[in-house]
């Protein structure tokens, strides 16, 4: 089970005490011994369908991260598991109640990840020229997808909310480039994540700008065959960005009645991304009438 929420802030707290008195190789030994914990943690909490629990412990979670990579700034598992921690904190809890705060939530998690990925070899992906960008994407390899999945997905959420700057919307390029590359390494990476991410993308952008609602469409069925029909949040993306977009209410409604149908432990590590699915499907619905006047 989940960890309680009450020991989880006592093991944070016992850990940080821990390091403050610690040589170099003694934190390090320390930080391993915890990161060990929490990826149990972690590996119990997506079988868990009681969302408050999780809502309530992940701060404390990612404070532990936050604490280790203080002591070890440059290690690059850490960097990936606190940027995917942040990401899905926000995407699951946030995003749909505090967008500003989410949004700071992705800035942290893409801060993470670029870390990560530079330490993977592509030095300064924000700042250097883009056409060098696109070739040092090129050396990276499959080994390197999860740090290229997880940069991209907290980078592109980031700037998903920050529409209202232009240097943020410079950077998306960047993003498509890089979610581009792990379809070309890996494309059934996290459930097809990377076509879920195209999808958006074409279904979003008109087809005189490179859009197009077909090529959202295939992209979307594409994640759903990949996550084998069990990774719930594909159908609840299909919906919201093609069927929506496409007005097509009859596929709106019985795409996420799928969602509604499913087990949420048809895949068992997939529980609490499935919970959080079938929460996200209950709200569009209640505003189907509202979509398609």
């Amino acid at each position: 089970m989940w960890l309680s929420v009450t020991w989880l802030w006592i093991f944070l707290f016992s850990f940080l005490l821990s390091l403050q008195s610690a040589c170099l190789p003694r934190k390090k030994a320390t930080i391993v011994a915890a990161a060990s914990v929490l990826e149990e943690v972690a590996k119990s909490s997506y079988k868990q369908t009681d969302l408050r629990m999780i809502r309530e412990g992940m701060p404390a979670y990612l404070m532990l991260m936050d604490g280790m990579i203080e002591a070890w700034p440059d290690n690059e598992r850490l960097l990936i598991s606190a940027a995917q921690g942040y990401s899905s904190f926000a995407s699951a809890f946030m995003e749909n109640q505090d967008r500003d705060y989410a949004r700071l939530l992705y800035g942290k998690g893409k801060e993470y990840a670029l870390r990560a990925l530079e330490g993977r070899g592509l030095k300064e992906p924000l700042h250097r020229p883009f056409d060098d960008f696109s070739e040092a994407l090129k050396d990276l390899g499959q080994k390197d997808v999860p740090y290229i999945f997880w940069a991209a997905a907290c980078w592109g959420s980031w700037i998903s909310l920050s529409l209202h700057s232009m240097e943020a919307l410079a950077e998306l390029p960047r993003v498509k480039l890089m979610m581009e590359r792990v379809l070309e390494l890996d494309e059934g990476f996290y459930y097809g994540g990377a076509h879920l991410f195209m999808g958006i993308w074409f279904a979003s952008r008109p087809q005189m700008y490179g859009g197009g609602l077909e090529k959202a469409r295939q992209h979307f069925l594409k994640a759903v065959d990949l996550g084998r029909g069990k990774f719930l949040m594909a159908y609840v993306y299909y919906a919201d960005h093609y069927a929506r977009r496409f007005l097509d209410k009859d596929l709106f409604i019985s795409t996420l009645n799928k969602v509604l149908d499913a087990p949420v432990d048809i895949s068992p590590e997939l529980t609490l991304l499935n919970a959080v699915a079938k929460k996200r499907a209950k709200e569009l619905l209640t505003h189907a009438n509202e979509y398609f006047e």
